[in-house]
């Protein structure tokens, strides 16, 4: 593997991206489609963008084109949905472009594949920002430093954060006055959420579940780690960054901001990581919570709505999700995730990362900056669908008709705890999150299952660290 190309055989070391690697022993009838060699736009000197398909339907991909040819008559602009399961099949469908020389200019990058992209396929954005600094001084005074650093890389920045989501509680009213019981205030414990699940199990019926999660990376586990004051990966920053927070943040702002986040030792069997897995366990052995499914979380929507489920962690795309779904938006309400040692909170954002392998690197940037305007952003997110990551934004017209009623909360999770931070994502994410899964699926299996399960999900982690992304 070099920098600017991806040999076959390297592509299927990043086979944990899901379908990806798998697509890669399909018939060669349909390489064409996996490289993206048959899209059109490839070679009629257009800049191509991929995004990935779920996210961005027709109608916003042509909001996105328009506007930029408005702005930009003389650049072509193709944008590419690529159609993916999650994040990991969209990444693994565009290394397999990269490694058939069918590489977009620009892909659009969530938090699980920033440092993934960065250390071997982007391109940093330094000397753009240091020479637009003026006209980006707006777009980074509305946008949270902490969002920011996650897009950060060994000292460079490599995306300008347009969304993100933190793993907040969503709470059914409904089942809230079934149980007699108020909405949480800001500064709830872990132990007022479990006494607020029993009261909710004892006033329902039997094919209710208090509190449901999903086995993934984002919203499982790891909320509860933060909430412990620990994690999956030992976390630290990286040195380097004053060129970007002396330009851009105030003093209270960009104090301990850094280079970006490193995420490293695996401390699966540390004591506070077992007190989170037997937390849980005592949880589905009460019948307070059903045992972790895997998937994206979209069948919960279904039984949420309903009243089958009272609390679960979701970001502001539910608030969206829900009003689809025919919810009023009195019938739910957020709120923060509750203390144990300390408030911390996860995050996942997502931005557009440049590649090496672009010819068009200047027209590039101008995407960049344009997808991260305000009136960009005010057009593409209209059915809050996600959390804008500008701040200003966040508005009482905006969740007026899908609610919730506290939609501050989404981004007071930033504002109000400032060390809340994006999920562990380093560059070997792929099989760091495949682990988790497996392991934390055998860990709730039964009573006896953690403490074995742990041990086996360090050995794998240590290993998998010591292997090169």
């Amino acid at each position: 593997m070099t920098d600017s190309h991806l040999t076959r055989r390297a592509l299927l070391r990043y086979g944990a991206y899901g379908a990806g690697a798998a697509a890669l022993t399909g018939t060669a009838a349909s390489w064409d489609r996996l490289t993206g060699a048959d899209i059109p736009g490839r070679d009629d000197g257009s800049l191509v963008v991929a995004t990935l398909g779920p996210a961005y339907g027709p109608e916003a991909i042509r909001t996105l084109r328009e506007g930029f040819r408005e702005l930009h008559p003389d650049i072509k602009l193709q944008i590419n949905a690529v159609q993916a399961v999650d994040w990991s099949d969209f990444f693994a469908k565009i290394l397999t472009q990269v490694a058939a020389g069918t590489a977009p200019d620009l892909v659009y990058v969530a938090t699980e594949g920033v440092q993934l992209f960065a250390q071997r396929l982007g391109v940093a954005l330094d000397r753009w920002v240091k020479r637009d600094a003026a006209e980006l001084k707006e777009y980074f005074a509305d946008v949270h430093p902490s969002l920011v650093e996650s897009m950060m890389y060994e000292g460079s920045l490599f995306q300008l954060p347009v969304e993100f989501n933190a793993a907040d509680m969503y709470l059914n009213r409904q089942v809230l006055r079934r149980a007699g019981a108020q909405y949480p205030p800001a500064d709830w414990t872990r132990d007022d959420f479990t006494a607020l699940l029993r009261d909710m199990k004892q006033a329902s019926g039997s094919r209710f579940t208090p509190y449901f999660w999903t086995n993934r990376l984002w919203g499982g586990v790891v909320p509860w780690l933060f909430a412990n004051g620990t994690n999956l990966l030992a976390e630290s920053k990286a040195p380097g960054g004053e060129w970007l927070w002396d330009s851009f943040y105030p003093a209270e702002q960009r104090r301990g901001r850094g280079g970006g986040f490193r995420w490293t030792t695996p401390q699966a069997t540390h004591d506070r990581v077992e007190e989170v897995y037997d937390y849980l366990a005592s949880l589905v052995r009460d019948g307070l919570c059903t045992r972790p499914e895997g998937g994206n979380g979209q069948n919960l929507i279904g039984v949420f709505s309903t009243g089958r489920v009272g609390v679960t962690p979701a970001g502001g795309f539910w608030a969206g999700g829900l009003h689809l779904a025919g919810m009023d938006r009195d019938g739910f309400d957020v709120q923060y995730f509750p203390r144990w040692r300390a408030q911390r909170m996860q995050y996942g954002a997502a931005g557009y990362a440049l590649l090496r392998t672009s010819q068009k690197q200047e027209e590039a940037w101008e995407f960049i900056k344009y997808a991260a305007r305000r009136d960009t952003l005010t057009r593409l997110f209209t059915t809050n669908q996600t959390t804008p990551a500008r701040r200003s934004m966040l508005t009482a017209g905006r969740y007026e008709k899908t609610g919730p009623a506290h939609w501050p909360v989404f981004y007071d999770t930033l504002d109000r705890f400032p060390d809340t931070g994006p999920i562990p994502a380093p560059p070997q994410v792929a099989e760091v999150e495949q682990l988790l899964l497996k392991h934390t699926g055998t860990a709730l299996a039964s009573p006896r299952s953690v403490r074995p399960a742990l041990r086996r999900l360090q050995g794998d982690l240590e290993k998998a660290m010591e292997r090169d992304a």
